[in-house]
């Protein structure tokens, strides 16, 4: 019967090396930021203007927030 072993010549050759510990940590926090991204944008063909609109949206609230207009709408009158 034959035995199915590779050479011991060519075995050093086929040993896979573990990555040090810093490149594993970094590349699994890359792969992760990008599966977040990838999750964040998953049906939304602009991801751009989606993030605009939030900006645009976060700025009008702190705006509110800081004139003190929360519960009267904003409009002003004009007497004129």
């Amino acid at each position: 019967m034959g035995l199915c072993l590779p050479c011991m010549g060519g075995a050093v050759k086929d040993v896979v090396e573990t990555p040090d510990p810093e490149i594993k940590r970094r590349q699994l926090a890359e792969a992760a930021e990008k599966r977040q991204m990838e999750a964040s944008s998953r049906g939304i063909k602009n991801t751009y203007s989606v993030e605009q609109k939030k900006k645009k949206q976060e700025e009008i609230e702190k705006r509110m927030a800081a004139s003190g207009t929360g519960g009267e709408g904003g409009l002003r009158w004009q007497v004129g």
